[in-house]
């Protein structure tokens, strides 16, 4: 197969031609036009590598589209993936928590669900991206280590992140965000909610460490790739450093960001982040980061459609230096290096022909086609 008439963005610039596939790779490209008829005319597009998406917890919408409904495992798996592809998102690791923060949380209760029907359907092949399995581990909880140990060895699982959401540090260092994030996700009252908030306190004090400690050696001895989670001081960073961590998810303050950057982790952010303008947290802005030059990967967290248009974002964003092929660096080349998968992620001859025809309208940018391994998925 041949796409005709493209910009091709590739690793270091963009060039007007075309693209051959064979056999589910990149056979080459050409900054010239094809003359064969048979040739799919991409009308001025861009093509960029399928877009690779480290963290989102798209599927619990699916699973519970309402309170107290719970869907069909097989149909919230299909309706996820065609969002993910739809987004131009060709390989995805689908975030599942391991001890929620809240005793009984729906989360919990569909973990098992979710990582089956991610595993199940990936294994048959009806999958148009490829998924693949982030744990999330909440570490405030009696219950994490034995969780995860139970499904660390799972086929997929490709990404473990450390997370303590207790008061009072990292992402809620503010404890007026904590409550008002948590009473109006849980709906508490005040007293509920002090009750609540000093139980999260003596969780973390009691757990923390020694989950985050024992799920990172595990982590060590299968080469599964750690992820820190909402690092605020230089001291989260050395912490996470030693245990092994490769990317730092979400830093909440920009020396977290600048320490991570300096000792080797992928710092990634929200793409929600750059395209709303700022952390609807309060924490730092990803386009801050971006201007410091210290903003390694995006993600798309709650909403894949953020991704490709943070990336464009990005680039037309005159308080950072990135140009269009950096800018899609950050969602598709960073993040597969940080995983270790060396197949994918640039428009590269012999990698996977893992493709995004993207085309402009206005000021929007919208997906009209993608390819996963040669075959057309949207």
């Amino acid at each position: 197969m041949i796409i005709n008439n493209v910009k091709l963005v590739l690793e270091e610039q963009i060039v007007a031609g075309s693209l051959e596939i064979r056999d589910g790779l990149i056979r080459s490209f050409a900054d010239t036009p094809s003359q064969l008829p048979q040739a799919l005319d991409g009308q001025g597009g861009w093509l960029l590598p399928g877009l690779i998406e480290l963290h989102t917890d798209n599927l619990d919408k699916f699973f519970t589209p309402r309170p107290n409904v719970d869907w069909p495992a097989h149909s919230a798996m299909s309706s996820h993936d065609a969002l993910m592809v739809a987004s131009g998102i060709t390989t995805v690791l689908d975030a599942v928590a391991i001890g929620d923060v809240r005793d009984g949380g729906h989360r919990l209760e569909n973990l098992q669900k979710m990582i089956d029907a991610v595993i199940r359907s990936q294994q048959a092949g009806v999958n148009r991206a490829e998924h693949r399995l982030h744990l999330r581990c909440e570490l405030p909880n009696a219950n994490t280590l034995s969780l995860f140990e139970q499904l660390m060895d799972r086929p997929g699982v490709s990404l473990v992140s450390l997370m303590d959401h207790s008061p009072g540090q990292r992402q809620f260092a503010s404890r007026e965000k904590y409550r008002e994030y948590y009473q109006g996700k849980y709906h508490l009252s005040d007293q509920q909610m002090s009750e609540f908030e000093h139980e999260q306190i003596q969780l973390s004090e009691r757990w923390s460490t020694p989950n985050r400690e024992a799920i990172a050696a595990h982590c060590r001895a299968r080469r599964i790739a750690l992820a820190s989670h909402d690092d605020a001081t230089a001291e989260h960073v050395a912490e996470s450093r030693a245990l092994g961590s490769v990317i730092a998810e979400f830093p909440t303050t920009e020396a977290a960001a600048q320490a991570s950057h300096q000792q080797g982790l992928q710092v990634l952010m929200g793409a929600p982040n750059i395209v709303r303008g700022g952390s609807h947290s309060g924490n730092v802005a990803a386009h801050h980061l971006a201007a410091l030059g210290v903003l390694d990967i995006l993600s798309s967290d709650y909403y894949p459609a953020s991704l490709l248009d943070a990336a464009f974002r990005l680039s037309a964003d005159e308080r950072n230096s990135l140009n269009l092929p950096q800018a899609v660096q950050r969602i598709t080349r960073n993040p597969a290096r940080a995983l270790g998968l060396q197949d994918r992620g640039l428009i590269a001859e012999g990698l996977r022909a893992d493709l995004v025809l993207a085309r402009p309208h206005a000021e929007h940018i919208y997906v009209q086609n993608v390819w996963r391994q040669g075959k057309q998925v949207f």
